[in-house]
């Protein structure tokens, strides 16, 4: 697409663009409350919202029944690419704060996290539809629930991966606005049970040799900074280095029992992409050895929550998004890093296909006082719907 096509394309759709339609389905979307794994009422007021505009509205069950996932083709007709908008529908567990509209912002629940952004890629689909400027490929949107941890496991998005519904290229409207992140640490969230034998005991009638899960405990905790000392060597340009963070440790029912049961909990992060099974592996050894030392049994969780990933700089889904970002705005992003992990690292490590997160300069996300700017969300609308053009199109 030439330059001039660009800015012809751009002023089409910048028209067909309706502020108001936009903010009237983020509201809609508001207004259901969506905790994680109760976002069933949400997906079918999404994809009512759709049938009315005529789309053809999927409903694959994709590991969860209750909220079957909402997918939406847009077929141009021509051979090309095809670009996913993709978007979670569920919200973390706070209290329900209602939608409203003030002063060109949004308010509710979701409205940063991510209602406002899945209402600015279904306006961008429409856009599309009704410019006729998608001349090849297709663009695919798909919504879902069981995102947020750590009530989601983030199993639709996977199964939907699995069964084929997955675009060549991925946008994911996260409220990150600036810079534009290119690269991500992969992440896991683990949990470990140390444990030994018998029941509880009072300190002073502890029999000789009793192994001490919080002594032990007190060892994996070390032994974890020592861990992320020694991890702080491993480096990537733009996401830093991994890491090993310890944010709870509990040990005992009383200050002065010898306790059965010690948990820790905490996170471990990775810049290398497709490292997860090395990472669980290095982990399990840690922790053997401690169980060896201390007498103890030792059990441990280790959720990975995404991949590490990053993307090439001549990869066409950047090039596109720039060249829309720099028509729309003036100027493309600088680039940056992703600083936590979200569904594009699944579609990393899972599908291999490019997933680029940007979405509104939304603010307030897990908390009680989400909002994001009408006038934003119009222009990731119309960022969207130029990328779709240029990605989709180009050879």
């Amino acid at each position: 697409m030439t330059d001039s096509d660009l800015l012809i394309t751009r002023d089409a759709i910048r028209a067909a663009v309706n502020p108001q339609r936009l903010a009237d389905t983020a509201l809609a979307l508001i207004a259901v409350p969506s905790p994680t794994r109760s976002a069933g009422a949400v997906a079918d007021r999404l994809a009512e919202i759709l049938t009315v505009d005529g789309f053809a509205v999927e409903r694959p069950i994709a590991d969860w029944p209750e909220a079957p996932a909402v997918v939406v083709r847009l077929e141009s007709g021509a051979t090309g690419r095809t670009l996913q908008f993709d978007g979670h529908l569920d919200t973390v567990h706070l209290p329900f704060v209602p939608p409203r509209q003030e002063n060109g912002y949004l308010y509710g629940s979701g409205s940063s996290d991510m209602k406002g952004g899945i209402a600015a890629f279904v306006e961008a689909l429409r856009v599309l539809r009704e410019t006729g400027t998608l001349k090849a490929g297709s663009v695919l949107l798909t919504a879902h629930d069981h995102h947020e941890g750590p009530w989601g496991d983030r199993r639709q998005v996977e199964a939907l991966i699995r069964e084929g519904t997955v675009g060549d290229g991925v946008l994911l409207p996260e409220y990150l606005a600036d810079p534009l992140p290119v690269a991500a640490r992969g992440m896991a969230i683990f949990e470990i049970r140390i444990q030994r034998e018998g029941e509880p005991c009072h300190e002073v009638l502890r029999p000789e040799g009793l192994p001490d899960v919080l002594a032990a405990g007190v060892l994996v905790a070390r032994r974890l900074q020592e861990l992320h000392t020694r991890l702080s060597g491993i480096t990537h340009p733009v996401t830093g280095h991994d890491s090993v963070f310890l944010g709870q440790f509990h040990c005992g029912e009383i200050f002065n029992q010898a306790a059965v049961l010690c948990t820790l909990k905490g996170t471990r992060r990775w810049v290398t992409p497709n490292a997860a099974a090395e990472v669980q592996a290095e982990f399990a050894d840690l922790l053997a050895q401690v169980a060896d030392e201390t007498g103890t049994s030792i059990e441990f969780d280790f959720e990975v929550q995404g991949e590490a990933y990053a993307v090439d700089a001549d990869d066409p889904l950047l090039a596109a998004f720039q060249n829309a970002h720099t028509a729309v705005t003036g100027a493309p992003l600088p680039l940056g890093r992703k600083p936590f992990v979200d569904d594009g690292n699944t579609f990393a490590g899972l599908a291999g296909i490019t997933p680029l997160s940007h979405g509104p300069a939304a603010t307030g996300a897990h908390t009680l006082n989400e909002e994001v700017s009408l006038v934003d969300l119009v222009r990731v609308a119309e960022v969207y719907a130029l990328t779709a053009v240029g990605y989709c199109g180009g050879k």
